[in-house]
C-alpha cells in the first residue's frame, strides 16, 4: 500500500503544464486521467496520483523550498527518457540520470518543470 493518496503541484500555466506532464509521465508509464476543466489534470497509471492544479485561493503558484516529488521509474532507461524529455519541453537540469549512493541500485535524475517544481524520477533496479 502507497504511504500517500496522491501529490499536488501548482501551475500558472495549465495548458503549458499539461503538455508538458503528457510527455514526461508517459515515459514513466503513466497518463493523464482526467482534466477537471480549466483549474487541473490528473495524471497516474491505475488510479489518480499526481495532480497539477491552479492554486485553490487565486494567488500565483509557487514553489516550496525543499519540495521534490519523486516518481517510479520501470528500468534505468525510461529515467534517462524521462529527464531528457523534461529538458527538451523546457524543465531545467537538476541532476543528470546515473547512480545515486544512498541506495542498493538507485539510479536517478532530476528535473525542474515550466513552474519550477523540482521532479526526481527512480529506479532501484539493477541494470
Amino acid at each position: 500500500m502507497s504511504i500517500y493518496t496522491h501529490v499536488t503541484v501548482g501551475t500558472n500555466d495549465l495548458n503549458k503544464a499539461r503538455e508538458f506532464y503528457d510527455v514526461v509521465l508517459a515515459k514513466l508509464g503513466y497518463g493523464r486521467i482526467t482534466d477537471l476543466g480549466e483549474n487541473g489534470s490528473i495524471w497516474g497509471e491505475d488510479k489518480p496520483s499526481f495532480f497539477v492544479l491552479k492554486p485553490a485561493n487565486g494567488q500565483p503558484a509557487s514553489v516550496g523550498n525543499g519540495v521534490t516529488v519523486s516518481f517510479t521509474a520501470p528500468n534505468r532507461k525510461a529515467v534517462e527518457e524521462f529527464h531528457a524529455a523534461a529538458l527538451a519541453l523546457g524543465g531545467k537540469d537538476e541532476g543528470q540520470p546515473g547512480p545515486r549512493g544512498w541506495a542498493e541500485n538507485a539510479y536517478a535524475s532530476y528535473a525542474r518543470d515550466l513552474d519550477g517544481n523540482k521532479l526526481a524520477v527512480y529506479c532501484f533496479s539493477a541494470e
